[in-house]
């Protein structure tokens, strides 16, 4: 899944693509390079974050999906606006990606009244606040129920299991060791027959460990998403996508010849 941000403020792209031409162009790049989703997002949901306007948040959205419309690809868009969500599915979007997991109830009698697929994220707390100091007792089975409960209130709404994917949320909410405890055991996150996502891609995370910033950190972040494909995602949300296909290659050959 490759990251198109139409947003001044991402923590590692922001103001890159804030255009519909350019980020569009970056979108088919991305699939040049072998993305087999994009994922369109119009609000940053970094640390600190500040929530944007329905008007904002559509008017960066709604023209790359249009511009789109024969990319080839399955397009994800990333909002936790009930409102965009249905204006999104009506232009061609196959995916709401939801930091909030469809809490919502207005978000999610959008997505069941759809035939599209969604991604229900774990988030502790809000973008404005979720990185101040959070505790948990059992990060890994904290974050597993709540996702668990997720699933089956989509599926009482009427969206078939075979439509969700799940994403422990990576950075939000969690210090480090939340983090890569997550990661060491990222499998347990995902109920046996739904697909898992993992986005770490130049999270704050990596640059903790190695000292580097959302630049320096391509290494890091393809280091990240193979870790996590050993460990059980399906679905890797990177901003490097050519890298991290050449890595995912390898793997995929050693694991083939065995």
């Amino acid at each position: 899944m490759g990251v198109v941000n139409v947003t001044p403020d991402s923590f590692s792209d922001g103001g890159h693509f804030a255009s519909g031409a350019s980020a569009a162009a970056h979108a088919r790049m991305l699939v040049g390079e072998g993305a087999d989703i994009i994922d369109i997002g119009g609000e940053s949901t970094r640390p600190g974050a500040a929530e944007v306007t329905l008007e904002e948040e559509r008017r960066r959205v709604l023209p790359v999906l249009e511009l789109l419309s024969d990319i080839g690809v399955p397009i994800s868009v990333d909002t936790r606006k009930p409102q965009l969500m249905r204006e999104a599915i009506a232009a061609g979007a196959a995916m709401i990606n939801d930091v909030e997991a469809l809490q919502s109830p207005a978000a999610m009698t959008a997505v069941a009244e759809s035939r599209v697929a969604v991604c229900l994220m774990h988030m502790r707390g809000t973008p404005a606040d979720m990185q101040r100091a959070p505790v948990y007792d059992d990060v890994v089975g904290e974050v597993a129920g709540f996702l668990a409960q997720r699933i089956d209130a989509a599926c009482a709404a009427g969206i078939a299991r075979e439509r969700i994917v799940v994403d422990p949320g990576f950075g939000f909410g969690k210090s480090l060791a939340h983090n890569l405890s997550l990661l060491r055991h990222l499998r347990e996150a995902a109920p046996d027959g739904i697909a898992l996502l993992a986005g770490l891609s130049r999270k704050s995370m990596l640059g903790k460990i190695t000292g580097r910033d959302t630049g320096g950190r391509i290494f890091a972040s393809v280091a990240s998403a193979l870790i996590a494909a050993q460990n059980g995602a399906h679905i890797l949300r990177v901003h490097d996508v050519a890298a991290t296909r050449d890595a995912l290659a390898i793997l995929n050959a050693v694991n083939d010849a065995d």
